[in-house]
């Protein structure tokens, strides 16, 4: 990782073009989601909590653990961006943090693509640790992907449904093309994807390389093809031993920390909530709070994320860099790129 981490944050930086900003941290008025002070500095408000418990009766009210309080991403992002794609129909939510020591090139910046199910603020300790350690010489871009997080269509018209892997790395081209349209006077790109956003920014590389955007290099966490491939069979059954949802969120984030579904408590804290919506209607029959994007849901598209991820990673034409718990989980391919210095 060091190697690529150096050569993103080597390059000459000069000042990155603006974005379409939100005021950080301020109210916005979200009509359709009827919530309020939806930003950085703080949290939609919460129903009363209620019990996890799926009984067809009256549920059980269980009060929420201030151990797991949701925390405001201020602090971990410099701002959150709404960017209109009318190519792709939605309005992504971005969160940005920009380099802020300008030299004579045109900078660097991560941008971070999360994982099925996850958002954009699966990347806020990283994105705080990055500005950092990079002494602001490195900006890092996190966005939420179409019917995850705070990414909805532009109008009721527009359906966001499809999840292939063809419609998630256009988004991605589009986004960066949208926010970045001057190739010449756009900073240099380490794509940073986790699992199936890992898939999504493979295939995105090589349609910003079309374009002669420069591409620092590409960074897979924890997205191997053929681990994945076998792996796609047990996950019906693992996804029946997740709640269908909960009934605070200090409840949904303590499930995620005591689970190791997130190691992190603090990560848990700032990602977690926007993984939730309220459910509605809201009976005693149903906890307070749901899944914004139900991983069953997404079955069709599994094996698109990340058949041919192998060939098409190590075909990249960039530094590339793969994070894996262990070596053990390198399929074939993998294995033998590795050897063959292919990729770090």
């Amino acid at each position: 990782m060091s190697d690529l981490y150096r050569s993103a944050i080597s390059a000459r930086l000069d000042k990155l073009p603006q974005l379409p900003t939100i005021t950080p941290y301020a109210a916005e008025d979200e009509d359709e989601e009827g919530e309020e002070n939806d930003s950085l500095g703080s949290l939609p408000s919460m129903p009363p909590p209620r019990s996890s418990v799926q009984s067809l009766g009256t549920r059980q009210r269980r009060e929420p653990n201030p151990d797991y309080a949701p925390i405001s991403a201020e602090g971990y992002f410099d701002q959150a961006v709404e960017v209109a794609v009318p190519s792709s129909g939605l309005s992504f939510r971005v969160y940005y943090s920009p380099p802020t020591v300008s030299t004579i090139a045109k900078g660097t910046v991560m941008v971070c693509h999360h994982g099925a199910g996850y958002s954009g603020l699966s990347f806020a300790c990283f994105a705080k640790e990055i500005k950092t350690m990079a002494n602001g010489e490195c900006g890092v871009l996190a966005l939420d992907a179409r019917r995850h997080g705070k990414t909805k269509p532009i109008d009721d018209t527009i359906s966001d449904e499809d999840l292939s892997i063809d419609v998630l790395s256009k988004d991605a081209y589009s986004l960066i093309t949208t926010l970045f349209p001057s190739v010449t006077e756009s900073p240099s790109f380490l794509l940073v994807g986790h699992s199936m956003g890992g898939s999504v920014l493979v295939r995105t590389c090589g349609m910003l390389q079309e374009r002669k955007y420069r591409i620092t290099g590409v960074a897979v966490l924890e997205a191997v093809e053929g681990f994945a491939i076998e792996a796609l069979p047990h996950m019906n059954k693992l996804l029946d031993s997740r709640p269908v949802g909960f009934d605070s969120i200090e409840e949904a984030i303590e499930w995620h920390v005591s689970n190791h579904t997130v190691r992190n408590s603090l990560s848990a804290r700032i990602s977690v909530p926007s993984l939730f919506v309220p459910s509605e209607p809201l009976t005693d029959h149903e906890p307070a709070f749901k899944w914004r994007t139900s991983l069953r849901s997404t079955a069709p598209y599994w094996e698109s994320w990340f058949s041919g991820l192998s060939s098409r990673f190590l075909a990249v034409r960039a530094a590339r860099l793969l994070v894996l718990a262990g070596t053990d989980r390198l399929d074939k391919e993998l294995m033998i790129g590795q050897m063959q210095g292919k990729f770090q």
